[in-house]
C-alpha cells in the first residue's frame, strides 16, 4: 500500500491548511497527546512563551488521518515540515496508525523532542491556564488555540479531564492580572 497518509492532533485536526482526499478519525499507539511544548512562535514568544500540543510517550491519540493523493505528497510534506518544524522541537516520523473503520496505515506525524529546550514536560493545570492566558504568538492567541482544540476533541467524542481543568482556568479575555484570576483547585 503506498498510500500517504498524515495523523493530525493538535491544531491539524481542525485546520489542516493542505489538501485531502479524505478525513478519518484513527488512533496512534505509543504516544499520547500533552500540552507540553512552549511555543516561541505560532502561540508565543520567546519572552512569553505559549503551549502547544505535542505527541509525548506513552499511552495512545485518538485524532485524524489525513489521506493525500500522491500527487500532492511532496508538497503537503513540505509544508508541514515548514509549520511544525519552524524550531525543530518536533521529529519528524511515519508511524502505524489505526482508522476508525478498522483499516491499517502509516502516517507522516511529529512528535515531540524531549530533548529539546521548548520540551514542557508534564506541567500542572494551574501553571498550564496561567501561561495560556497570557500568551500570544504570530497564529494568534494561545487561548484560542487550546480552545478549539477542545472543541475539536468533544467533536471527536472524546474527553480530556486535565485539558478541560486548564479551560475552566483561563482568565477572563482582557484581563490583565492572569495570574490572580485563577481560580484554586
Amino acid at each position: 500500500m503506498n498510500e500517504f497518509w498524515v495523523f493530525g492532533y493538535g491544531s491539524l485536526i481542525w485546520r489542516p491548511d493542505f489538501d485531502y482526499e479524505e478525513r478519518v478519525k484513527a488512533r496512534l499507539g505509543g504516544y499520547h497527546r500533552a500540552l507540553c511544548v512552549h511555543s516561541f512562535v505560532h502561540r508565543g514568544t520567546p519572552e512569553r512563551p505559549g503551549l502547544v500540543f505535542g505527541l509525548d510517550r506513552g499511552g495512545s491519540c485518538v485524532g485524524m488521518a489525513f489521506r493525500v493523493a500522491s500527487d500532492k505528497r511532496r508538497a503537503v510534506t513540505e509544508y508541514l515540515r515548514s509549520r511544525e518544524l519552524v524550531t525543530n522541537v518536533y521529529r519528524e516520523t511515519t508511524l502505524p496508525v489505526r482508522l476508525a473503520d478498522g483499516r491499517a496505515a502509516r502516517a507522516l506525524t511529529f512528535i515531540v523532542d524531549r530533548g529539546h529546550p521548548q520540551y514542557a514536560g508534564r506541567v500542572s493545570v494551574e501553571t498550564a491556564a496561567t501561561i495560556v492566558t497570557r500568551a500570544h504568538g504570530r497564529s494568534g492567541a494561545n487561548r484560542e488555540y487550546v480552545t478549539n482544540a477542545l472543541a475539536e476533541i468533544h467533536g471527536l467524542g472524546l474527553k480530556d479531564a486535565w485539558l478541560e481543568q486548564v479551560v475552566d482556568r483561563l482568565a477572563p479575555v482582557g484581563s490583565s492580572h492572569a495570574g490572580s484570576a485563577l481560580r484554586s483547585g
